[in-house]
């Protein structure tokens, strides 16, 4: 009885100008290879769970781009929040609705805009990690073999990585580069990816203990799941919860997660600049993604251009971020793109389509 929930509810706003609240990143191919982030976690995760056993949980007005960029699901697989509310009552939802329908459900919760290499392994892993999920009492979180001291991914220390499920210790947030230096020289640190898998049955005895005010909210729509009635009931719920993530909210309480180590090329793409981290570089270390662009004299660049008919030309540039849309243009230092995002939400002039 093996299920996916999707989280797909975010903005992605650090991918601006590709990423917009009308088109959050998970629905854009920022990748250019012709699907975007929710089909790619679609196709990874279809080789070994059922279409009809997937769940996305996203906003109300992501709910058409959901259906039109993943044809094989149908309308009741689609669940929507009213409002933002981060992770905790995401999953909340997911957990009680999916236990009214299957009491023996086992889920693997993932956010839709990951990037994972090696498919093969991660598929072995996931299936080791649901089949074990399924025999224990225990909540499973996926721990990635840290390549390099990142400052923008959290920590997850653990007892024994040579055992394939070991206790979590303790999970670390976001540490600065000497801290994250320091972990990956200890070696019994991984980062965390931030995907999850329990039995329905675990995760909401594990809420009742540590979310106990988001788990008797959701707990009390048990009447109106899987009717008519449910999506007032749940926007109601949704509006009166606080928001917190599952991190803070149960995982980093609980006395029952354990992690499995793994590594198959994972990167959270948050940013511009994970993503040029990620991408094929030439000589100069630039990353050119469109059908015409010539580089001269030009280092450590990042240059996106949408527009397959126009002719870009960089010259004697360094260290810059250069991305062309249909309707904006955007150039800033590459290693400085956390400011734009300041910029353009603090712009009251600014028009909404914009954003």
């Amino acid at each position: 009885h093996f299920y996916c929930v999707i989280m797909a509810g975010g903005i992605g706003s650090r991918f601006w100008p590709l990423s917009r609240e009308s088109k959050p990143k998970q629905f854009v191919d920022i990748l250019g290879i012709g699907k975007t982030f929710i089909q790619l976690t679609y196709e990874r995760f279809s080789s070994f769970i059922s279409p009809e056993n997937f769940m996305v949980v996203t906003g109300k007005a992501y709910k058409e781009q959901v259906l039109e960029q993943l044809p094989a699901l149908k309308e009741e697989q689609v669940w929507l929040e009213p409002e933002r509310r981060n992770t905790a009552p995401c999953l909340a939802y997911a957990a009680y609705k999916l236990r009214e329908k299957d009491p023996d459900a086992v889920m693997v919760v993932t956010p839709a805009d990951h990037l994972i290499i090696d498919t093969a392994t991660f598929s072995r892993v996931m299936q080791q990690s649901l089949a074990y999920a399924a025999g224990q009492d225990r909540l499973v979180t996926i721990g990635i073999t840290p390549t390099f001291p990142s400052t923008g991914y959290g920590y997850i220390e653990v007892e024994d990585k040579h055992t394939a499920f070991s206790r979590v210790l303790s999970f670390k947030e976001k540490p600065d580069y000497d801290r994250a230096k320091s972990f990956l020289e200890h070696g019994g640190y991984v980062w965390n990816s931030g995907m999850f898998v329990w039995s329905v049955n675990t995760i909401i005895r594990e809420m009742t203990v540590w979310l106990l005010d988001i788990a008797d909210a959701f707990a009390g729509l048990a009447e109106s799941y899987w009717t008519p009635g449910e999506q007032s009931a749940v926007d109601k719920v949704y509006v009166a919860s606080r928001s917190i993530s599952i991190d803070f909210g149960v995982m980093e309480k609980s006395h029952k997660v354990d992690v499995t180590c793994a590594d198959f090329g994972w990167s959270d793409l948050g940013t511009w600049t994970s993503l040029y981290e990620q991408s094929g570089k030439d000589e100069a270390e630039n990353v050119l993604s469109g059908e015409q662009i010539i580089a001269n004299d030009t280092r450590n660049c990042f240059v996106k251009e949408l527009n397959p008919d126009k002719l870009v030309v960089a010259d004697s540039l360094e260290d810059l971020l250069v991305v062309d849309t249909e309707d904006v243009l955007l150039i800033c230092p590459r290693t400085d793109e956390g400011r734009v995002k300041q910029i353009i939400e603090g712009s009251v002039s600014l028009k909404k389509e914009y954003k």
